[in-house]
């Protein structure tokens, strides 16, 4: 058994056992998850998820599909009445497409190929939507079939109930028209094999990727008594098809799928569905949620709230996707299979904000891999992804895989290769991309390089990113200081006191697009010139990005003239409705008030944001959860903390929303969340203690986590001065 396979039978122990998880009030925490949150639009927003049925990380996921996915375009829509198949998808994010995708979808009557013939209506009140578990009827009346699935990492089981005595016909679709899939039927066997080559966003990377298949084999319960293929589309499925048996008129269906192989496919299948049992698997897959949301345990919230609370835990849980295959991997960076772990779905821009300082809380057991992951793309590519999904893609800025890194390193995860993670973050600083003086890298161009850093060439020389040669330059010049950072970060952990130095001093060059003139940050040309306000910015505009100095907060308030300037840009920022909580730029922002002497506006702000921007709705995420991210951040300031500075350990106080919270830590012990009279009104933190020793900070730190100690609250209804005579970061320093 090599050291891929040991580390994934202890991640799947541990996630079964929960580190002996709990759960507050006695409840079945998988019961509080409502993965419908989000799929749909409404009052509140469109968080853009999706109710998938998939273990913790699990390779691929299973949703109804309500329409074709795309980019953009998800395979399920809260507001769509019709569903025209059962997808094992891999797409992260509406932006970002599907690859290697696979449909079942079953019926009676005439057979139907295409989507919009083969859909048949259902209703919401009919579904039941759980991590572990989904059922809802297709069609109505005498003629409605019953469809169940749950599932595995790399597997699902289906269960479909047609009406009795009518005779059913289960549809695979491999791929689309005018992709060449393959499918190939063995009668015997009772199977259906095939692959997908499809790559929905081949074109947003340099990487053809040539020996790409996403593969699967569909294995059915009962015999096939047809299997035709339609001659117009034999290179989009099969069918199969099954006579009726009185009453019994169940069908079930085992799908495997891989990266690997058709062989690999049949073995995961074997492994994870080694029998007919769909009630037995159901019970496994629950109990794997169970033991990993149960990791984190809450009281004083309304029904409403830990539904809100555990289904964002739930979404926070699902990225990055696992590609390992017992002990072997895909890797979409060299075309070829590897032995050891992997994973992908790393929407770095995102996630390096608190979704991955989240995962280093609940998921510990998980981040060597996800790191080692990174620098084995490194390895085989060249780069660190940006965004793989599951290669190259060039979506967003920056080069944030050095923030997860650093961040592990900073929290001590040493299950990496520590040398070739310098080497990485210091190529993502050091080298520009190919044609970086003549490609100006827009946002979704097609055929370019990667984009690593791009404008690099520039900034090594002028310490900014001219707007005039790279698009999206000031944000990339913010983005690229805070990288530096963590690339310091990496330099000290590794012993290179020099290169920690200059990188740490480079990290500071974001004080050259600070305009002094109007207290706001603005891109410049390549002559020195300030080029328009509004130009520049990636997904937000000035007064979002003006703050954006996670790293360096001490610098950015001397620029401002000091802390009662600050906070009045604060005031302006929030007073004048710029908080776009709905982009991940804005999400520190609230707490940027602890700096400046005034943490009662923090309080404030949080559970605005809390009350405004999630409900217990399909609606209830306003913007793109982005493979957790906007879900760890309710889940972080619920509990009434933030990383501002995610690489550095720390974490600011915010307004708990608990009452009690338990975190199980990697150390075994527990860190427990105390805030006493904590209420709608009484949002406000009067004092504060850590153990039991009076906290004059607004901040704690990951060692005061990891080491169990119990943070207490007295909360009440009026803006206390609890920690306002804190000296920020000059006293002591959430971002040194």
């Amino acid at each position: 058994m090599n050291g891929c396979v040991v580390r994934q039978a202890c991640i799947l122990a541990l996630a079964a056992f929960g580190f002996g998880g709990f759960s507050a009030r006695g409840d079945d925490v998988v019961d509080l998850v409502r993965p419908q949150i989000g799929t749909g639009s409404g009052p509140v927003g469109y968080g853009r998820t999706m109710p998938v049925v998939t273990p913790p990380f699990g390779m691929t996921g299973w949703v109804a599909q309500t329409r074709q996915s795309g980019h953009p375009g998800l395979s399920y829509y809260a507001q769509d009445r019709t569903i025209s198949g059962f997808v094992g998808t891999h797409q992260a994010a509406l932006w970002m497409g599907d690859y290697g995708d696979v449909v079942i979808m079953p019926q009676i009557g005439a057979l139907r190929t295409s989507v919009s013939e083969r859909a048949l209506p259902f209703r919401h009140g009919d579904e039941v939507s759980r991590p572990d578990y989904y059922r809802v009827m297709l069609g109505s009346g005498a003629g409605a079939i019953r469809a169940e699935m749950t599932a595995a990492a790399h597997s699902a089981l289906f269960r479909f109930t047609f009406p009795a005595g009518v005779a059913g016909k289960i549809l695979v679709e491999a791929s689309r028209p005018g992709v060449a899939g393959h499918t190939q039927v063995n009668v015997a066997q009772r199977e259906i094999t095939g692959y997908n080559p499809r790559r929905s966003d081949a074109d947003l990377g340099p990487l053809k990727l040539s020996g790409f298949r996403g593969y699967f084999v569909v294995q059915f319960s009962r015999p096939m008594q047809m299997a035709p293929y339609p001659t117009s589309s034999r290179e989009a499925g099969a069918i199969a098809g099954f006579g009726h048996d009185g009453a019994d008129n169940v069908v079930e269906v085992r799908v495997g799928t891989s990266f690997i192989g058709v062989e690999q496919a049949r073995d995961n299948v074997r492994r994870e569905i080694p029998d007919w049992d769909f009630e037995a698997l159901r019970r496994r897959l629950h109990d794997v949620w169970h033991g990993m949301l149960g990791r984190i345990a809450v009281e004083g919230l309304t029904d409403a709230q830990r539904h809100i609370f555990y289904t964002a835990l739930y979404h926070s849980l699902l990225y990055p996707r696992s590609l390992s295959e017992y002990g072997r991997y895909y890797s979409a960076f060299d075309d070829r299979v590897h032995e050891g772990e992997s994973y992908t779905a790393f929407a770095t821009w995102d996630v390096f904000r608190a979704e991955f300082s989240l995962l280093t809380l609940i998921a510990p057991e998980r981040i060597d891999g996800m790191i080692q992951a990174l620098l084995q793309d490194y390895q085989q590519g060249g780069w660190m992804p940006k965004w793989p999904n599951p290669s190259y893609t060039n979506i967003m800025i920056g080069t944030h895989a050095d923030s997860l890194v650093a961040e592990a390193m900073n929290k001590d995860f040493r299950g990496f290769d520590r040398a070739l993670a310098w080497e990485a973050v210091h190529k993502d600083a050091t080298v520009p991309p190919e044609g970086d003086a003549t490609n100006d890298w827009r946002d979704r161009k097609t055929r370019t390089p990667y984009e690593a850093r791009g404008g690099l060439s520039y900034s090594l020389r002028l310490g900014y990113i001219p707007s005039d040669r790279t698009s999206e330059s000031a944000s990339s010049t913010l983005d690229d200081a805070y990288d530096d950072w963590c690339v310091a970060q990496v330099a000290r952990a590794v012993g290179k006191q020099e290169d920690y130095v200059h990188f740490l001093e480079r990290s500071r060059t974001y004080r050259k697009i600070f305009n002094p003139a109007t207290h706001f940050m603005q891109a410049r040309r390549l002559d020195g010139s300030w080029a328009s306000p509004d130009d520049g910015w990636t997904e937000g505009g000035k007064w979002v990005y003006t703050f954006d100095t996670l790293h360096d907060v001490e610098g950015l308030t001397r620029l401002m003239g000091g802390r009662a300037a600050l906070a009045e840009r604060l005031d302006a920022y929030f007073g004048r409705n710029y908080n776009w909580h709905s982009n991940e730029p804005s999400h520190h922002v609230p707490y940027l008030y602890d700096f400046v002497g005034q943490p009662w506006k923090t309080q404030q702000k949080v559970r605005e944001i809390m009350d405004d921007e999630y409900a217990d709705q399909v609606s209830g995420l306003d913007g793109d959860d982005d493979c957790g991210q906007m879900s760890a951040w309710y889940v972080f300031s619920a509990l009434g903390l933030y990383p501002v500075n995610p690489a550095s350990g720390t974490y600011m106080i915010g307004s708990p929303l608990v009452s009690r919270a338990r975190i199980r830590m990697r150390s075994g012990r527990d860190f427990t969340i105390m805030a006493d009279h904590q209420g709608t009104k009484n949002i406000y933190i009067q004092s504060a203690s850590l153990d039991p020793v009076p906290l004059s900070a607004p901040m704690v730190h990951y060692r005061d986590l990891v080491g169990g100690r119990a943070l207490h609250f007295v909360m009440g209804s009026r803006p206390s001065h609890w920690a306002s005579s804190w000296g920020g970061p000059d006293a002591e320093s959430p971002t040194r």
